[in-house]
């Protein structure tokens, strides 16, 4: 198996997916993606953007919509299944398991100081939380076609092969 990881993908985020590739006799070749970040040689209409955590896909959802949505109706018109794989860990193994994801930015407290005196605050009480955030996920799901799957760090570059080899 041959698979061309995006130019973009930055070297040391993945040392530990190469470093998987390489014990399991996958040659990884780097090039500019049309869209994404892995896609096999074997099958080019299915590809993979790999997102660091529920945050990162938050922020492309969120915060950076626009262009998110520009990049899935380019898979579309390219005849792309876009898979969405996320690495955020344990307790979310599933699109249903985000609707009960915390956001730290909605739910830590931080101290400050104010008229001399400590007073706790919510980092961003208007942040996404998990609801919001799984119900923006069907929604992309079933108006762009794309797919979510989530894994351990850990676990990334097995995913990786997993998905490409045999599909979602």
């Amino acid at each position: 198996m041959q698979i061309m990881i995006d130019t973009r993908e930055k070297q040391h985020a993945i040392k530990r997916i190469l470093s998987e590739f390489e014990e399991q006799g996958v040659q990884s070749i780097a090039s500019k993606l049309y869209v994404g970040d892995y896609m096999s040689l074997d099958n080019p209409r299915l590809i993979i953007d790999r997102k660091q955590n529920l945050q990162e896909l938050c922020g492309n959802v969120c915060q950076q919509h626009e262009r998110f949505r520009k990049e899935l109706l380019k898979a579309i018109e390219a005849g792309i299944q876009l898979v969405i794989l996320v690495e955020h860990g344990s307790g979310i193994n599933s699109l249903e398991d985000v609707y009960f994801w915390k956001n730290p930015r909605k739910h830590e407290d931080r101290w400050k100081w104010e008229n001399g005196k400590r007073v706790k605050y919510v980092v961003s009480a208007k942040a996404v939380d998990g609801n919001q955030l799984y119900r923006s996920l069907c929604t992309m799901r079933d108006r762009y076609n794309v797919k979510f799957a989530f894994c351990e760090k850990k676990d990334t570059g097995k995913e990786i092969i997993r998905i490409l080899r045999d599909g979602l």
